[in-house]
């Protein structure tokens, strides 16, 4: 007897939540935020979208991928949100992907959307003065294994010059 898959066992959107994505995605298509594109899917569930590292930043030129899955209950409920490996090198981002970004967790307002999170991170990115992982970075993701989801960690937001 095998197990069902994760992606079989996740809940489905709710109706608010499916309206609001298709709202956002409509207005991405109209008004995408510089730097990102999203890449299409029939997955209204799970976005990727690509970042592009913002001109004189250390991040120019580059290009990495985001992977949003959003639960059942968005906007009520942050979405989750990676990178898919491999990461930028950045304090704030480990290697499995995982970021460390109080609005993905303990700051997520409903009034949020993807475009915002998306340009917070990119901000984020951008104001960066280093390229390393986290200090802490090999233990947590050890720590990640087996699949664990960021939104199960306990973050410490504690350092917001970086």
């Amino acid at each position: 007897m095998t197990s069902p898959s994760a992606s079989s066992r996740k809940a489905s959107l709710s109706k608010i939540a499916s309206n609001r994505l298709q709202k956002e995605l409509v207005e991405w298509q109209v008004n995408p935020p510089t730097g990102f594109k999203h890449k299409v899917t029939d997955n209204l569930q799970r976005w990727v979208i690509e970042v592009n590292g913002a001109p004189g930043t250390l991040y120019a030129g580059e290009t990495y991928q985001l992977q949003v899955d959003f639960p059942e209950h968005y906007p009520m409920e942050a979405p989750q949100v990676i990178f898919i490996p491999p990461a930028p090198l950045h304090p704030h981002i480990y290697s499995n992907g995982h970021i460390c970004l109080d609005i993905l967790y303990d700051s997520w307002s409903p009034a949020m959307t993807v475009s915002s999170v998306c340009i917070s991170i990119l901000s984020m990115l951008s104001s960066s003065t280093e390229k390393q992982c986290p200090a802490d970075n090999d233990r947590y993701v050890k720590n990640c294994r087996n699949g664990r989801s960021p939104k199960e960690t306990r973050w410490w937001f504690h350092d917001d010059k970086v």
